[in-house]
This record gives C-alpha cells, structure tokens and sequence, in this order.
C-alpha cells in the first residue's frame, strides 16, 4: 500500500529523532516535538470516543494559538478532515460552511464561542458530543455547559482508544477542506489531500532552502492556506513555529519577537511590511532583526519602495514574491536575485512545481505579451470543489487548473498578473469576491442594483467599495447602508464606501452583465479629475 507522511507522521518522527527540541510556540505555551507528538495523540483518540471516524469533517474556528499545529496533526492521525473557517467570518457564513461541509464536531475557542453557541440548533450534522471548547485565556476559562473540554478530552483519554489500531491514512484521503470565498455568492470548499499538502511542503523546502535547523514565524491566520502550507513545511523538516497570537496586527510587537525568537523566515502581506517600516527609526532599531535570512511577500502587489525598504531593513534576509492559490498551491515565485529588474511581476514557476499556460476563451495558448487565462499543472492540485462538480468542472481543463486569473507573460517566462476573471479585491491580504458581497446588499429592500470593486489604499492595498442603484423614488444614506452591512458580513468583506449612481450610470455588456473593470477605470479617472 502506498503511503506518503502525512504532519502526523513528521511529528511523530521527530518526536522520536530529536524529542525535546521546541517544534511549536505561542505566547502562552510551547511544545516540544515528543509533547506536540503526545498532546495530538491522545487529542485523536479522544476524537475517535466522541464516535468520529475516518473521512469525518471537523469544522475549527479559532485565533491564531499553537493548538492549530495541535489539531492539525491530530486530524491527520485520525484520517479526519480538517475544515478551518476564518474567525473574520459572521454567524451566519460559519454556519453555511458548517452545514455545507457536513461537520461532524466543532472546536471553538472561548473567545469566539458567541458566534457558535447561537447556530447549536441549527447545525443538526454536528454528534451530540462534538461542540468541544479550549481556552487561551490565562488561568484558562471553564468549560460552558453543553461543551467538551478541549483540556479535559486530551487529558482523560481511555487506555483502551489510545493503543487502539488507527486506521491507515492513505495519500489520496482528504486533509483539509479549505473554504475559499465564492464567485457564485457563496464559498466553495476546495478539497486538499494529504499528499498534496505534503508535495507542497516538500517542494517549499527544495526552492527556497529551508532545514530544520530554521525558525518560522507564523503571522498569517491559520485557517488560511499560506499558513497551512508553511506551516506543513517546517514541521516536516523538523524545524520550529512560532506563532503570532496577537488578535491584531502590532508591527513593534512583530519586530519584537522576530528579535526575541531568532527567526529566520516570516511571510507577511504587503500591508505588514508598511505598517512595520513606517515605525519612528528609534524603535526599529530597538529590534535586531539580524537573524532574519527570508522573507516572503504576497497576497497583493507591492511598489517598487516597499520592496526597497524592506531588503534596507532586514540586512540578512532574501526577499521573495509568490503567487498562488488554495486550489492550485504555490505557482510563480519572484526569486531574490529578481525582486527589482522584474518588478511587477510574480516570476516564473517554482521548481517542481509543473508548467504554466495562459489560454484564451478556445483554449488556446495565447502569445508572449497577450493577455490570458493562467492555468497551472502542479503535483499539489487540490482534488475538486466539495459537493460542487460543475465549479469544480470549471476549474480544469485536463490536467491544468485556473482560479479565474488573467496575465500575460513576457519572451522570458515571466507572469504579470493582469486582472482576475471574478474581480477579486484583495484587501490586506484577505481575498473579496465581489458577487458575494454584492449578493448580500441585493437583499436590502432599497437597492435594485450593485456592483463591488477594489480601490487602491495606501495602506490595505485595495478597499472595498460599493456603487449602488437605488429603486425608483427610494433614499437612503451612505452611513446607514454601512451600519446594515455590520452584522451581515465579515469586516474585511465590508464596504469601505458607498457611491450612489443612476442606473444609465453603470456600465454593462450587450447582455447587461456590469464591467467592473470600466467601472473601476472611470472611478479613478474621477478621483484624480
């Protein structure tokens, strides 16, 4: 039978190889490998009592803390799926992903729990016993009645469930069920196997260098696919994480435990970067970033100065730009050596990784310098859409992948990233689809019509904005349009801006379908007018 190690597997060697060497820290706790590799253990048996058996989806909602790398090497020993949702999310989108996904438990952390406990009666897929609970606060909070104790099942674990046979994880099963937001108005889950995701975490390691003898800060959430995939990565090498628990971004703080930890690679957004090196000189230096040896941008593009400002700051580290996507993994990557003669764009492929097409509406190969679909062949693709076979019937033609983005590339190979078939916004390094926003304020009894873009910010990178066309004799106001969205969709995801046109004002093709791209052209042409 075939078998490819899944994270459960590294950490279990690792535990063996090297035991008491630090694999994963917060600020409230570490883990060594041998108590990483005992915790995830036991944390899986625990699961497999409640009743949950290989294949079963397990939805985790939860801050950035080191009972991530805990689950998720739990999960894989077990053959359950991981289903990370975004802690951004409202109410109402975690339970859509909940129920879409069929979850069969459901672990929350205390401070998210009121988004949770109102859906109980509601998420009927969720065992009787499956709402399990876990504490960051310090001295840890009870357990709220009705709930498992995260603590309590690690802890009392039968003797019987842990020398249990666990039933063999093969590199086809599901690992992951990343829920990416939806062009369609709703998000799709993209099913991510335990062989791609090692693949990827293989194929990191070649291209850029890494051992165990590197230290990785984690500063992404990790529900989020860049974490998954370097989180992945290190912990196959044996090396150590560190993650940043803050609920919100403090660039000093960062600066701080890069110095602190001795880190020696982080991946930020471009937003990250300009909010850590607009910092008063005096306390940057405060902070010997020294053993910093690389970085990754990504997520957005970044100006010719950041790039600058960055390579000043950090005087050992490398700096590298990725594209990618949950569904097709890592792409293009910009190497060090590029970041300034090949500004704007993403680079070439990453070694190993397979090859690239830009195709046009036939699907044919486009020519050097004419823009097309990008469709990427790599061995880490992930395995469809979760009970979507017509999205995920979009999503390839053959072997080759597409998340819906236009580029073109020059005589050299090299991708420049041109516009996205679904609009996508990328807000902070969070992706928006425009038509799940828009979706959400068809619903409001005044608006007949919408359309949601990206404006350039400063400092996000782009902020959403919405253009709107009221019905016939109805008025309403920019703030109280605002004010409804609070409590209907994530804050990333919310409107930054209204603007109030006629309906002869929207642009739209012969078949009515608006062009958000001359419609973002001619909003900029009247912001600089």
């Amino acid at each position: 039978m075939n078998h490819l190690l899944t994270v459960a597997d590294a950490v279990a060697t690792h535990a063996r190889l090297h035991p008491h060497k630090l694999g994963a820290r917060d600020s409230r706790r570490s883990l060594t490998f041998l108590q990483w590799h005992e915790r995830a253990t036991r944390l899986s048996a625990g699961l497999r009592e409640l009743g949950l058996a290989k294949g079963d989806r397990v939805a985790l909602l939860a801050y950035n803390c080191v009972e991530w790398m805990e689950m998720y090497a739990a999960l894989a020993r077990a053959g359950l799926v991981a289903v990370p949702i975004n802690f951004r999310l409202t109410a109402p989108e975690i339970a859509y992903i909940a129920e879409h996904c069929e979850a069969r438990a459901f672990i929350v952390q205390d401070d998210l729990l009121d988004r949770v406990t109102p859906l109980r009666e509601e998420l009927k897929t969720i065992a009787p016993r499956g709402w399990i609970h876990f504490s960051t606060a310090v001295p840890q909070a009870a357990t709220p009645s009705g709930w498992q104790g995260y603590e309590a099942l690690i802890g009392s674990v039968s003797p019987a469930a842990l020398a249990a046979e666990v039933e063999d994880v093969r590199p086809a099963d599901p690992c992951a069920l990343m829920y990416t937001s939806g062009t369609t108005g709703r998000p799709k889950g993209a099913v991510r196997s335990h062989e791609g995701n090692t693949l990827i975490a293989l194929a990191t390691a070649l291209e850029m260098g890494f051992t165990r003898h590197d230290t990785a800060l984690l500063v992404m959430p990790m529900c989020h696919a860049n974490s998954l995939y370097f989180s992945h990565t290190f912990t196959h090498l044996g090396a150590t994480c560190v993650i940043d628990d803050r609920k919100s971004f403090d660039p000093e703080a960062l600066l701080a435990t890069l110095a602190r930890e001795r880190v020696t690679f982080t991946s930020l957004v471009p937003t990250h970067y300009i909010m850590m090196l607009a910092l008063p000189a005096e306390v940057k230096a405060r902070h010997d970033v020294g053993a910093v040896e690389k970085l990754m941008i990504s997520s957005a593009p970044a100006r010719r100065d950041t790039k600058l400002a960055i390579l000043q700051h950090f005087r050992n580290g490398r700096l590298y730009e990725l594209y990618g996507s949950t569904e097709a993994g890592w792409v293009t990557l910009l190497r060090p050596e590029e970041q300034i003669d090949r500004l704007g764009t993403v680079g070439r492929e990453w070694a190993g990784s397979g090859a690239i097409r830009l195709l046009d509406a036939q699907g044919r190969e486009v020519a050097d310098g004419e823009v097309g679909e990008l469709y990427s062949r790599t061995p880490y693709v992930f395995d469809g859409y979760w009970k979507n076979p017509e999205k995920t019937a979009e999503a390839f033609r053959g072997a080759w992948c597409s998340v819906g983005d236009m580029a073109l590339r020059d005589a050299d190979g090299y991708i420049t990233l041109v516009d996205r078939k679904s609009n996508m916004i990328i807000s902070g390094g969070e992706n928006v689809y425009p038509s799940e926003v828009e979706s959400i304020l068809g619903t409001h009894p005044m608006i007949k019509d919408v359309a949601v873009i990206g404006v350039p910010h400063d400092k996000w990178g782009e902020a959403v904005e919405a253009v709107v066309v009221l019905h016939e004799g109805q008025a309403t106001t920019e703030q109280e349009i605002l004010q409804w969205c609070r409590s209907r969709m994530a804050g990333y995801k919310r409107p930054q801006a209204i603007r109030f046109v006629a309906e002869t004002e929207m642009p739209r093709t012969a078949t009515g379908k608006i062009l958000h791209r001359v419609l973002r052209d001619r909003l900029a042409a009247q912001s600089h007018a």
